[in-house]
């Protein structure tokens, strides 16, 4: 069975492009829609032949079926092939399905059960699921460390399911941001690429707030890792004891009791 691809008509996903559970929740409402076969099973007398199609619109009804809001999203799948050398019974009827913790993004798989044949089998069909829409595309490498400028990348369309981690696709979430590795011109701006500049490096003098209902305690303490706004660290206490807290704006560590 050769790899087939089609495209659905661009739809609204599910989410806030700068969130990142919000992306999460985007994927996982592709997963919820189309866990069940639905109205898809049919007589199949040559699964060989007859299961791409079968599989082309179940994930085109599950794609559009998604509820809609958020970025729009330009929808592609690429459906794969089954081992040559399997031999399959014919089937009076063929469901597709969804395997319990796959989702429709990226690299994954739809399963294909005969519920009703002469020998009931099982087999899985390789699919890629792509997601093209607006992100922030780098025009040159960038140094880890180093602060990222406006001129440092231009919007373009990406696979945004290419890799797990969530695009930026807002600009100023990532202008003055630092590369957290090495980046290379023609990547995507991912959550994973960037961070907060650091406010002090390890081993520094920082100031920490411990909060509790109603009242606030601060004490000085010394950094365990360099760390920037947003970020979580540790710190050691001058009594030796080692808490974790959130790095605010101006360097302060919150901690909460």
């Amino acid at each position: 069975m050769p790899s087939t691809m089609l495209t659905t008509s661009p739809f609204r996903a599910v989410w806030n492009a700068l969130s990142i559970r919000s992306w999460a929740r985007a994927v996982a409402a592709l997963a919820a829609c189309c866990v069940a076969g639905g109205g898809f099973a049919q007589s199949v007398a040559d699964p060989a032949s007859e299961l791409a199609p079968i599989t082309q619109r179940w994930l085109s009804d599950a794609l559009t079926r998604a509820p809609a809001s958020g970025t729009p999203l330009r929808m592609e799948v690429v459906v794969g092939e089954l081992d040559p050398r399997l031999r399959l019974a014919p089937c009076a009827r063929v469901e597709p399905y969804l395997p319990p913790g796959s989702k429709l993004w990226g690299r994954t798989r739809l399963g294909l059960r005969c519920v009703q044949g002469a020998t009931n089998w099982n087999v899985f069909l390789p699919v890629t699921v792509k997601a093209f829409g607006p992100a922030w595309v780098l025009v040159g490498n960038v140094a880890p460390g180093a602060p990222l400028a406006a001129s440092d990348a231009m919007e373009s369309e990406v696979d945004w399911a290419a890799e797990t981690a969530p695009v930026v696709a807002n600009f100023d979430q990532w202008v003055g941001q630092v590369a957290s590795r090495q980046l290379v011109a023609g990547q995507a701006l991912r959550q994973s690429m960037i961070r907060a500049p650091h406010l002090f490096r390890a081993g520094a003098q920082v100031k920490v707030v411990a909060r509790g209902p109603g009242y606030a305690v601060s004490a000085a303490g010394q950094a365990l890792t360099a760390a920037g706004a947003g970020e979580t660290v540790r710190v050691r206490m001058d009594n030796g004891r080692i808490v974790s807290g959130l790095v605010s704006d101006s360097g302060t560590i919150e901690v909460a009791l």
